[in-house]
């Protein structure tokens, strides 16, 4: 059912349908609310914190997933090929407890969430979560002193934090209806208010119809990985029908980029964060010892009990532009009074 509900608002958000204009007396006390909180941080007396050292910030505008945990995985690499001692933070969405922890090898998503242990798994680097993102950042700077930059996957709406960059994600809905929630997709009005000293750049994947945007390819590797650590040419599965599940913001996106490679997937869609009781159910109802496929955000869910299940990871790569240009506004950070000199 909740997956049902998700595909039909994100249907409804594409135009200003019956639904919308349903929705849309919610939507303007949504948006009211949004515009005082943000005046009480930027212009009324909320204390807006500063992490004393940069902060880069990948979030949406739009609800529903724009593919920004990939992005995050790729400045992230970035930041650490210029030689910069790198932390995440994130909020930790569906994670059992509510305080402020590191992300240790032993974690399971159910402690941490299933994005945060995606990455630290992926990037390599400390991560934090919290849904106080300055106080992930004070306990990431406690476990590594010598952090030059934090790079925050969500919170363009978390307005108790400064943030020094932004990178605002878009896929092919663009701005959909342009309303905003629940009558629209939108988070916060287009074109955002930028805090001060801010610098915004705005990301496209794929087809998105957004002028000026830096477009991104995104791709699904050519080799699948189960929990064993063993690979397996995704071309093995081409012209096969294979189970394919996906518990993500836009499971069909899955399933298409599956279809793209040749390979015909039949396919379970879930909801976005679906927790680990409701995949090992999903499994449980499937033919033993039969392939399937699913995204690495499942995979970190579903391996320490199902280790034979095969991961396809989401390649992207950034424009050497969008690289240089997220560099020039970095580096007056680095080396400024509240920052940390770089090397």
């Amino acid at each position: 059912m909740r997956a049902y509900l998700e595909a039909l608002l994100t249907r409804t958000w594409l135009s200003r349908g019956p639904l919308s204009w349903v929705l849309l007396p919610v939507a303007v006390v949504y948006a009211l609310i949004s515009a005082i909180h943000r005046w009480w941080f930027r212009r009324g007396p909320g204390n807006v914190g500063r992490a004393g050292i940069p902060v880069i910030v990948v979030g949406n505008v739009i609800a529903g997933g724009a593919g920004k945990t990939p992005l995050v995985m790729a400045l992230v690499q970035h930041l650490k090929d210029r030689g910069l001692a790198v932390g995440i933070v994130s909020r930790g969405h569906g994670r059992a407890s509510r305080h402020v922890e590191m992300v240790q090898d032993n974690a399971t998503a159910q402690d941490v969430g299933d994005e945060p242990l995606l990455l630290a798994r992926r990037c390599q680097v400390p991560v934090a979560v919290g849904s106080r993102r300055l106080q992930a950042i004070q306990a990431l700077r406690r476990a590594q002193p010598a952090l030059q930059v934090v790079v925050s996957d969500d919170g363009l709406q978390h307005h108790a934090l400064h943030h020094d960059v932004a990178l605002c994600v878009f896929d092919d809905r663009g701005l959909g209806n342009g309303w905003p929630l629940p009558a629209g997709p939108l988070r916060e009005p287009w074109p955002r208010v930028l805090p001060e000293n801010s610098t915004q750049f705005v990301v496209a994947t794929d087809r998105a119809n957004m002028p000026g945007a830096y477009v991104v390819q995104r791709a699904l590797a050519r080799q699948a990985i189960n929990g064993r650590g063993q690979t397996r040419p995704l071309s093995d599965w081409r012209d096969q029908t294979v189970t394919a599940l996906a518990g993500i913001a836009r499971p069909q996106s899955f399933f298409d980029m599956l279809q793209a490679q040749g390979v015909r997937p039949r396919t379970l869609p879930l909801p976005d964060h679906a927790d680990t009781a409701l995949l090992a159910q999903t499994l449980a109802q499937l033919p033993r010892h039969q392939d399937v496929l699913c995204t690495e955000k499942d995979a970190v869910k579903l391996w320490p009990q199902h280790p034979d299940v095969w991961a396809v990871p989401l390649e992207l790569k950034l424009p050497e532009v969008l690289m240089s240009d997220i560099d020039r506004a970095l580096d007056p950070k680095l080396s400024s009074p509240h920052g940390q000199q770089t090397a």
